[in-house]
């Protein structure tokens, strides 16, 4: 008699606790679906279709996903894509989704708190090159680019992706930066350097 209560006393445990993950986790709503075929029902990515948005501010996911509505940002795949989303609260709605998944923790290193490197790109990332006015990679993108308010979070996101923004950057298909910031910083970069940004912050999992 004893073992049943106690058999019957788990399964009502793990029903308990399945019953609160579930209210607490945010549903998937009908629109983020189509989303979720490229960036995963998590929005942790799928290589090589679509980068992480798990990680990323619902400002920041707003405002890309409406780049690509005006062509500030060109895809041929995420423009139409971004068309089937009309209206601020559907877009809202969306971001706000991906925004609260959950990403891997990074061990968070801060700009100053390291003065030498050796690796030319986490030099770069944590102090940048003021001989050719380029800014700490982290003095925008927070600690360790794990995001800071409308910057968006670079630790873990794939390579390939980082990669190719940069490129964009500096080819002008990507637009809708303030001051035209990023396209100034991407120019300024080498191919090896992009590459070599891209692989480094891409390893901070």
């Amino acid at each position: 008699m004893t073992s049943k209560l106690i058999v019957a006393f788990g399964l009502l445990l793990m029903a308990t606790t399945h019953g609160a993950q579930a209210t607490t986790a945010p549903a998937m709503p009908p629109q983020a679906a189509l989303c979720g075929s490229c960036h995963g029902p998590q929005g942790l990515g799928v290589e090589p279709l679509g980068p992480r948005l798990a990680g990323l501010s619902s400002e920041y996911i707003q405002k890309q996903i409406k780049d690509f509505q005006s062509s500030k940002r060109q895809n041929p795949t995420m423009t139409p894509m971004a068309m089937t989303l009309q209206g601020d609260a559907l877009i809202a709605q969306v971001a706000d989704y991906f925004a609260a998944q959950a990403v891997p923790s990074v061990s968070i290193q801060r700009r100053g708190e390291q003065v030498t490197f050796k690796d030319s790109a986490e030099q770069l990332a944590y102090q940048g090159d003021w001989s050719r006015e380029l800014p700490a990679c982290v003095t925008c993108h927070g600690p360790s680019g794990i995001g800071a308010g409308t910057f968006p979070r670079l630790a873990g996101q794939q390579a390939s992706y980082l990669k190719s923004q940069l490129l964009a950057w500096q080819a002008g298909t990507r637009q809708g930066d303030s001051d035209s910031m990023m396209a100034n910083v991407a120019n300024k970069l080498s191919a090896a350097e992009i590459d070599a940004i891209a692989h480094y912050f891409a390893n901070l999992k």
